[in-house]
């Protein structure tokens, strides 16, 4: 399979003639980590809710893999598991009430045909050993866990159902600042090994070059550059670019 995402003259407009996105085109390749960075309002996250399916956008297109993606209830059951998203407040993403093995098995009683064969609960072990769990935390609820493990449970959470590619949506800006490393680090190792393509969204430059291959800057629902992560860190074309970086650095944030 290609699994690459396209997304061409996307547009989205809110009620009040919002523009949330104005011909938004973006490419992700397989194995790929494309960054989306802008401000707050920018658009990035309607994108992201767009490839997801939870956002209907007005005109465009959206496909993986050369297959159309429509609304996430229109989608054939195995697009609806080879993208998967990870939502910026991993507590509030969670049932706080339900134990880490339900969260995890209802995965796959919504998508049986990813279920594993076997033991689940060997399966279970192993896939939050993937995302540096110790098996103990089956039996415990969300609710008291910490937001690094409950981010580390959505992680897999949208594992389980054996993606192609992963939606992380601001995923770590809700954590502490070590506990971001520790997460982005755990993204980059799951990428390789589970050979995933990350599309990445965030307002936070300082984690961009730790993770992206390559970026796409946006504001006020367009897309003002994009390139190798390199090129647009080291060297932005765009002025608002320059003006993200440089608010990057009188924040000490070394990009």
């Amino acid at each position: 399979m290609n699994d690459t995402l396209e997304v061409t003259d996307l547009r989205v407009t809110f009620r009040g003639g919002l523009v949330a996105a104005d011909g938004v085109s973006l490419r992700v390749a397989p194995e790929e980590t494309l960054a989306v960075v802008g401000e707050s309002g920018s658009g990035k996250t309607t994108v992201a809710r767009c490839v997801v399916g939870l956002q209907r956008p007005d005109s465009g297109t959206l496909t993986f893999d050369g297959q159309p993606l429509g609304p996430v209830g229109r989608r054939p059951p195995e697009l609806q598991r080879a993208i998967q998203m990870v939502f910026q407040d991993p507590r509030s993403s969670l049932n706080p009430r339900m134990p880490v093995a339900d969260l995890i098995g209802e995965a796959w009683r919504t998508h049986p045909a990813a279920a594993p064969p076997g033991d689940r609960t060997e399966a279970l072990h192993r896939l939050l050993a993937d995302v540096g769990l110790d098996a103990d935390v089956t039996g415990r609820r969300a609710g008291d866990l910490s937001g690094g493990q409950c981010q580390r449970v959505s992680i897999a959470r949208a594992l389980a159902v054996g993606p192609r590619l992963l939606v992380c949506d601001e995923a770590v800006s809700a954590l502490d600042v070590s506990v971001q490393a520790q997460i982005l680090r755990l993204l980059v190792d799951l990428r390789r090994t589970h050979r995933l393509a990350l599309l990445f969204i965030t307002h936070d430059l300082g984690v961009v070059h730790q993770i992206a291959d390559r970026v796409a800057v946006m504001r006020g629902g367009a897309v003002v550059e994009e390139g190798p992560a390199g090129e647009v860190l080291g060297a932005p074309r765009h002025e608002y670019t320059q003006a993200l970086l440089d608010a990057a650095l009188d924040l000490g944030v070394d990009e």
